[in-house]
C-alpha cells in the first residue's frame, strides 16, 4: 500500500512539473513575443533613423552604441521579459549569443538555406521561462553599416563603427540574410 501511495504521490508531483508548454501558452508567448519584437523593432528603427537624418552614420552610431540596450533594457522591465538581439557575426560583444541561442540561429540559418520559411519559435527555458525566438533579416537600408566592405559599407563608415565597436564581425551581409535573432525570456510572476 505504501508503494502505491508513494508511486501515485510521484506521478502527481512529476506531473505538475512538466517541462513542456501548452499549445495555448505557446500561443500566447508567440502573439506576446511578436508584440515585443514590433515595439522594440520600430523604436529603435524610429530613434536610428531620426538621428542618421540629425548627423549621417557618426550620430547613427553613436545612438547604437550608446542608448540601443537602453531602450532595449526599458522595454524589458515594461514587459516582464529579457529582450536581447544577437548573432554568430556581433557587433557588440555584450550580444554575444548563448549555447541555446547558437542552436536556434543555426537552425534558422537552415532553414533560410533550404527556403523554408522562418517562423518564430517559443520553447520552454531549462529555468522554466517561457523563451522566444525569432529571424532578424537583413533589409536594404542595413547594408550601409552591414553590408560588404567598398561595397555598401564604405571605409569611412567601416572606421567610424570599429572606434565604437573595435570587435565588430557584423559585415559582409547581403539583402534578405539572416542577421540574426530576437531571444526574449519571458520573467515568470512572482504571484
Amino acid at each position: 500500500m505504501k508503494r502505491y501511495t508513494f508511486l501515485l504521490l510521484l506521478s502527481i508531483i512529476l506531473f505538475s512539473c512538466s517541462d513542456s508548454l501548452s499549445e495555448k501558452e505557446i500561443k500566447h508567448f508567440r502573439e506576446k513575443g511578436n508584440l515585443i519584437v514590433k515595439k522594440t523593432a520600430e523604436e529603435l528603427s524610429e530613434n536610428l533613423m531620426s538621428k542618421m537624418k540629425e548627423g549621417g552614420i557618426p550620430e547613427a552610431v553613436d545612438f547604437c552604441s550608446q542608448k540601443a540596450l537602453h531602450i532595449t533594457k526599458k522595454i524589458s522591465d515594461n514587459q516582464g521579459a529579457l529582450i536581447k538581439r544577437t548573432s554568430l557575426k556581433s557587433r557588440n560583444t555584450l550580444n554575444t549569443p548563448t549555447e541555446n541561442e547558437l542552436v536556434v540561429i543555426k537552425e534558422f540559418q537552415n532553414k533560410l538555406n533550404n527556403g523554408e520559411s522562418l517562423k518564430p519559435q517559443v520553447h520552454l527555458g531549462q529555468n522554466g521561462n517561457p523563451l522566444y525566438y525569432a529571424p532578424i533579416l537583413i533589409e536594404k537600408k542595413c547594408l550601409m553599416c552591414h553590408g560588404t566592405l567598398n561595397k555598401e559599407l564604405s571605409k569611412s563608415t567601416d572606421s567610424i563603427i570599429k572606434s565604437y565597436y573595435p570587435y565588430d564581425i557584423a559585415t559582409g551581409y547581403s539583402e534578405g540574410d539572416l542577421r540574426g535573432i530576437w531571444s526574449i525570456s519571458f520573467i515568470k510572476s512572482k504571484s
